[in-house]
């Protein structure tokens, strides 16, 4: 064995036995447990960043230790390979996004086989591949013919500098993210799947999800949003149809002093037709970000309309108000306002002069004055005609029969969530395999003409769809009767490629959708993956599992068994700022901190030139704040098990890892020091004869208690609570103890090699290079990764004999190793015959003596 610890030319030695021995490689054993462990595959940009290896990381630590239970584990890797950012990258760079795309793929791959993941590579995919998203298609069609996709015009946020569509994410302060043009809303016709035919089984579900954090399932619920109310009609005199409206609140309809309604309701257009006030604030609302974010902020405009409702009960005319917080794409594009107990509504009513009236008020005489503010509690009904006197509760009762049996309204249970668009008019995505003829309407495309496929000549430069332009591609023959046609010029969202892929690692095949394997592996026991993924990605699986299971294509209702949401990696930032008040970022290798006693920094300067750096926040590592490490450099210099063991130790996974470069630094101290201790017992000769249980001293029992004490805690950590940060630092205690461990007898030998060849197995998930190596050093053959999880020694955890403190008038004196059989008499005879008790006892008269039992002796003088 060498002395020094190189782990570049052990990390590839084993990296390679790996790659011969196949040893991650799965297949279904109906004689084995299975374990699926899955990390949310990554978009391939380029290189792997420490939130990729943070995230990865967790999920091969689970798979490592999962194997060495015994059970049948697959890890799977793949790409989430369409989207946008291929696109401006094929602009920018003058490559096409296949290429881009398949030239990242390969690099980033190399970087996760450098770090030692153990993925089984014959199940790789990419979404980008035809083979992969012509099931996509084939199942879109499905969906076609089961009325559970449909086609129907829908504002979006439009470009009119670029010509395309933008994702509510893609609009910063109103303007397009990459030329700064003033986006407006703009109605195109756009694909949807009918998600909220799902929506009282995803949010029903959710209690089946056990192994979920409780915050993802809350945000899931409060995303699908079921609520209980009624609707009912403002009827709008003159006009053939009324001003729909839904409320949870009923009971405050007697309130209601205006209707408002969105720029682009009826009403709103018809009033535009007659008053160029109200046409202009209609252009002004085609501008806007209609994020929940940006609503939330914006400040509350509106027009009224000129146009009367008739209240449904009272008869009342009340005015109906055009409002930038109204948007058409959400419940009927019209609320009732009842300022006196809705904020919103309140804010508004005072700006423009509206009349705000009062009907609910507190039921236990607590405040609920709304001079300042809206009562927005429930309570007792006032000033609410035949209503007055009923509870919150009573009044929704009373006035949702009164509008059923006057036929103007009806209860109902409504959903927050919307159905799911999949449509985008972008070139880099699995085309829609839908032809328009003129005499046979919309014709799916045959399933032997599948996959419809992306034509390789395209011009991309974001002024137009590009497909849409593209010379020969939305040219077809009708698939019915045979005349010209043409093709759905729009690609599906790339959330479509990533709501199935978990299923198409366990059941793929060149001839369905999904093999039967699907069933062994489904559900997947753990998934890894960050909370930023929490509603969209999390929900459209969920929904999409569904989908395939009604089609008959897998078994399970629930995607995800377990999901575990890591913390990001967080950084300090660095930078200066010129004249014109841009900032200027710089990483940690280009600066040069003082830190004051606690380790705080508290300045910085630039190396280049010493010039003075304003030290920014601790923000999510990011590109565009220079606050990122390069993973591969770490490798380089300190090789895959120190990157692996510090993003492991240094926080639990479900909590931010602030990066410090002196901790990657102490990882790799240990990994050298683990390194040296195997040295040293290898050079002594090893264990020699075999462990002799009854014939071991204090010592060697005390460091087989402190094993086999570290090997439960362990394996509760992987196992139970996933706090790998608690697991390391558990054997780090040991690696201490056993340097300190010095007996050279055959039993102190056959003690240290049993502890050191637990260590190693309690850190191989972790440390995976290093541990293979000294597994052989300590005298074994085969892979680490196939080897059992140590078994745990309970008689070897058995005390005969605990330390309790002592202390003189309560101050802590001595210490006092007793037999755990000693009684509270010879205890206490033990405790006052201490040499260390004596000299502070001294002939003082003694008033008692407290024994608490296991705990402590207080000597009281």
């Amino acid at each position: 064995m060498e002395e020094n610890y190189k782990p570049l030319a052990i990390e590839q030695k084993v990296q390679e036995q790996w790659e011969q021995s196949g040893v991650f490689n799965a297949s279904e054993d109906t004689g084995k447990e299975k374990y699926y462990c899955l990390s949310m595959f990554p978009y391939p940009s380029g290189k792997l960043h420490m939130g990729h290896v943070r995230n990865y990381t967790i999920g091969d630590v689970i798979s490592r230790f999962q194997r060495m239970q015994g059970k049948n584990v697959m890890q799977p890797m793949g790409w989430d390979a369409f989207g946008l950012p291929a696109e401006n990258a094929a602009m920018q760079n003058k490559v096409h996004p296949a290429d881009w795309t398949y030239e990242n793929i390969a690099y980033m791959r190399d970087q996760l086989k450098r770090l030692g993941f153990g993925y089984d590579w014959n199940r790789e995919l990419a979404t980008c591949d035809p083979d992969y998203y012509r099931w996509e298609q084939w199942f879109f069609i499905k969906l076609l013919e089961k009325d559970l996709v449909y086609k129907k015009v829908s504002p979006v946020n439009w470009c009119p500098n670029d010509m395309t569509v933008l994702a509510n994410e893609q609009v910063i302060d109103g303007c397009c993210w990459r030329c700064d043009t003033k986006v407006e809303k703009k109605e195109i016709s756009q694909w949807f799947l009918k998600i909220t035919a799902y929506a009282d089984e995803l949010l029903q579900d959710l209690e089946k999800l056990e192994g979920w954090p409780e915050q993802v399932r809350t945000m899931q619920a409060n995303w699908i949003g079921r609520s209980e109310g009624v609707e009912m009609d403002f009827v709008v005199p003159g006009q053939e149809q009324p001003i729909r409206i839904y409320t949870t609140r009923p009971d405050t309809l007697m309130g209601v002093t205006y209707v408002a309604v969105a720029a682009e309701h009826p009403v709103a257009l018809t009033a535009a037709e007659h008053n160029p006030d109200i046409a202009a604030f209609l252009e002004e609302c085609k501008l806007m970000e209609t994020s929940e974010a940006a609503l939330e902020t914006m400040e509350k405009r509106g027009i009224d309309s000129g146009v009367k409702a008739t209240h449904p009960i009272t008869g009342e005319e009340v005015p109906v108000w055009i409002a930038n917080f109204v948007l058409m794409s959400y419940g009927t594009g019209a609320v009732m306002s009842v300022p006196g107990h809705d904020q919103r509504d309140y804010e508004f009513a005072k700006k423009y002069g509206i009349p705000i009236k009062q009907v609910i008020f507190a039921a236990d005489g607590a405040d609920d004055s709304i001079a300042e503010q809206a009562f927005t509690d429930k309570g007792v009904l006032k000033h609410s005609a035949q209503f007055d006197g009923l509870t919150s509760a009573e009044a929704f009762e009373a006035i949702a029969k009164h509008l059923e049996k006057a036929g103007k309204g009806e209860r109902r249970t409504n959903f927050r969530l919307r159905d799911w668009g999949v449509s985008r008019q972008r070139y880099w995505g699995a085309p829609v395999p839908v032809i328009y003829c003129d005499d046979c309407g919309m014709v799916p495309v045959p399933e032997q003409d599948l996959p419809v496929t992306l034509p390789r000549d395209v011009v991309l430069d974001g002024s137009q769809s590009p497909l849409a332009a593209h010379p020969t591609f939305p040219h077809a023959a009708c698939p019915q009767c045979g005349q010209a046609a043409k093709r759905d010029t729009d690609t599906f969202d790339t959330f479509m490629e990533s709501s199935w892929y978990f299923a198409r690692y366990a059941g793929a095949s060149d001839k369905s959708m999904l093999a039967e394997s699907v069933d062994y592996w489904l559900p997947v026991d753990h998934y890894i993956g960050g909370i930023e993924h929490a509603i969209l990605h999390l929900l459209y699986a969920r929904f999409y599992t569904k989908l395939l299971r009604d089609e008959g294509l897998v078994k399970v209702d629930e995607p995800f068994k377990n999901l575990l949401t890591q913390g990001m990696v967080v950084a300090e930032t660095f930078y200066q700022t010129d004249e014109h008040g841009h900032k200027r970022y710089f990483n940690m290798t280009q600066v040069d901190v003082e830190r004051d006693d606690k380790g705080r920094i508290v300045g910085a300067k630039l190396r280049e030139d010493g010039s003075p750096v304003t030290v920014g926040p601790i923000e999510k590592m990011s590109k565009s704040k220079n606050n990122g490490v390069d993973p591969q450099m770490l490798i380089d210099q300190y090789g895959a098990d120190t990157v692996r063991l510090y993003t492991m130790f240094t926080s639990p996974p479900d909590q931010s890892l602030e990066w410090s470069d002196s901790g990657v630094e102490g990882a790799f101290r240990f990994l050298r020091r683990l390194w040296r201790q195997v040295y040293l017992h290898a050079e002594s000769g090893q264990p020699g004869p075999a462990l002799a249980k009854n014939a071991l001293n204090e010592a060697q029992k005390a460091l087989r208690r402190q094993l086999h004490q570290t090997l439960s805690k362990v394996t509760d950590d992987l196992s139970r609570r996933h706090t790998f940060n608690t697991a390391i630092a558990a054997n780090m205690e040991l690696i201490n103890a056993l340097s300190k461990f010095e007996d050279d007898s055959d039993n102190g030998r056959a003690v240290k090699q049993e502890a050191l060849e637990a260590v190693v197995l309690m850190l191989a998930p972790i440390i995976p290079h290093i541990c293979q190596q000294l597994w052989q050093e300590l005298g074994h053959d085969g892979d680490i990764a196939t080897e059992s999880w140590p078994t745990i020694d309970q008689s070897a955890m058995q005390q005969d004999s605990l330390q309790m403190v002592i202390q003189v008038n309560g101050k802590l004196r001595s210490r006092l190793e007793v037999a755990l059989t000693a009684s509270k008499e010879e205890i206490e005879a033990q405790a006052l015959g201490d040499e260390n008790v004596k000299r502070y006892v001294e002939d003082k008269p003694i008033k008692k003596v407290i024994v608490v039992p296991k705990k402590l002796v207080n000597i009281v003088v």
